[in-house]
């Protein structure tokens, strides 16, 4: 049973690499866009962020529940 529950925790905590992966791309695609159009740069700087951000909160949202499968079902 304790095999299962560490699956379900590493499984939830994979949402980092999704998390990771998401804000490398965004992050590309931004320096890249910057570079095309400089004068845009504090729109896409913002949008940017706030992506980031909303990446960031799944990844803690993940951690979070694998550390609640762990504590209470462990």
């Amino acid at each position: 049973m304790s095999s299962l529950i560490a699956i379900g925790a590493a499984v939830a905590v994979f949402t980092g690499i999704g998390a990771g992966i998401g804000i490398g791309l965004a992050t590309g695609k931004a320096a890249e866009s910057i570079a095309r159009q400089p004068e845009a740069e504090s729109k896409i700087r913002s949008t940017l962020l706030l992506g980031c951000a909303l990446a960031e909160a799944t990844a803690i949202y993940g951690f979070v529940i694998g550390l609640l499968i762990i504590i209470l079902l462990g």
